[in-house]
């Protein structure tokens, strides 16, 4: 097994052009490559963005260890950091692969965080079931964005398909969103992002919502109306929810004892978390370590 810091961190390229910011590649394309830093069917990060749209036939796909049934019309938006591994089935999709910078470039920083909320695992699940009309409408998308991907590049291709995707992104954004409170508070959603970039930097240092209270400056009751306001949980639940992916990352990806994990992990007593890890996950770490080996 591999180390936490050997887990492959893919970068960004693209087939096109070794200069662009987005891709656009085939599911078929992306199992038949064979690159020399990591194997697709094994767990590996990644360092850019990810649409992945299926548009025939059904298998699974497997993102921060968690295994997600797809079939036509079912899309999974992956963030920048999130581990993930493909699975080989007789299906068909299309990735849609791009940086911040993509984004950036042609929306602006406000706007474009704003769309990259779409991706954020922690804000809603990272897969969308599309209804018929819906997927016609993002095919459409699909084919417009290959047909400018397929064309000599001249001053307005790199616009056109920020634009397509622009409007892609926005109508998953809406589907994602639709008949949910989520994003409706910006204040909030800003501190909120604050809040979860501090717990995954420093999740080994504490699980308390008052250590990272303290840090914003604000109190812990305010800390709480901000994360259920957003996804209707509470601070503690999120910090349990990153500090057990961190959990499972070292589990899976290091040869490290589960007493030294602990350790690591942050906790004085190995039992208690063994105790912590189970309550989460309802496995224990060993029986986890061993159904993701």
């Amino acid at each position: 097994m591999k180390s936490i810091e050997e887990t492959p961190t893919v970068a960004f390229r693209s087939s096109s052009n070794s200069k662009s910011f987005f891709d656009i590649v085939t599911l078929e394309n992306v199992l038949k490559k064979t690159p020399s830093d990591h194997k697709q069917t094994e767990n590996h990060k990644l360092s850019f963005y990810v649409l992945f749209i299926i548009t025939k036939g059904q298998g699974r796909h497997t993102i921060d260890y968690k295994s997600y049934s797809y079939r036509k019309g079912t899309v999974f938006s992956l963030r920048k950091g999130v581990t993930h591994k493909f699975t080989k089935y007789e299906a068909e999709g299309t990735l849609l692969i791009f940086t911040e910078d993509f984004i950036f470039k042609h929306l602006g920083r406000k706007e474009g965080l704003k769309s990259l909320q779409l991706f954020n695992e922690l804000l809603e699940s990272p897969k969308i079931e599309l209804n018929a009309s819906l997927f016609s409408e993002v095919e459409i998308i699909l084919s417009q964005l290959y047909l400018e991907t397929g064309l000599e590049k001249d001053a307005y291709t790199s616009s056109i398909k920020r634009s397509l995707l622009h409007v892609l992104v926005s109508k998953l954004y809406r589907e994602k969103t639709k008949d949910k409170n989520v994003f409706s508070n910006t204040k909030y959603l800003n501190q909120f992002l604050k809040f979860q970039n501090l717990v995954e930097a420093q999740w080994s240092e504490s699980r308390t919502a008052l250590h990272y209270a303290e840090q914003m400056s604000i109190t812990p009751k305010t800390l709480n109306n901000i994360v259920k306001s957003t996804i209707k949980k509470s601070a503690k639940s999120l910090i349990d929810n990153i500090v057990t992916t961190q959990i499972k990352h070292l589990l899976v990806n290091t040869e490290l004892s589960v007493t030294e994990i602990a350790y690591d992990s942050g906790f004085d007593d190995p039992t208690n978390f063994f105790k912590y890890f189970k309550k989460n996950t309802k496995l224990s770490p060993n029986q986890f370590r061993e159904t993701h080996k």
